[in-house]
């Protein structure tokens, strides 16, 4: 586990996005507990946690711009998949076949340089989806 991400558990966050309300004294804390047990000083810690953040915000910047780059119907396809449902229930949903399912998806994997559902799942895994669940069906 990350630096980043052992940080963000003793927060309590799970995406990386601190609240408003986050105490500050409560974060400064955080970063003397966590550089006595990384065995490094307050320094280190911060300019890890900046670069992890840097680093993370980056990657969000790149899967975004490749959303972007999808079709609306490849954006539908990504969205369901992500919300657990199988090819056969997209295209029932969408009113097209399985085999155009696929090439969407085999479309969208390309442009996201996955190899499969599994990997585009966890690309996408922090974005929420539920308003692609309640659009109409075709």
């Amino acid at each position: 586990m990350s630096l980043w991400q052992r940080f963000l558990t003793r927060l309590g966050l799970r995406r990386g996005i601190l609240a408003p309300h986050q105490d500050v004294e409560m974060l400064r804390t955080l970063i003397s507990e966590l550089a006595l047990q990384e065995q490094k000083s307050e320094s280190e810690i911060h300019a890890g946690l900046l670069a992890a953040a840097i680093a993370q915000r980056h990657a969000s910047q790149e899967t975004w711009c490749r959303w972007q780059s999808l079709s609306p119907r490849e954006q539908e396809v990504a969205a369901l998949t992500c919300l657990g449902y199988t090819n056969h229930q997209i295209a029932a949903r969408l009113g097209i076949s399985e085999t155009t399912i696929k090439t969407h998806l085999r479309n969208l994997l390309t442009k996201f340089h996955l190899h499969g559902k599994a990997e585009l799942r966890m690309a996408l895994q922090d974005w929420d989806f539920r308003t692609w669940d309640r659009l109409p069906h075709n």
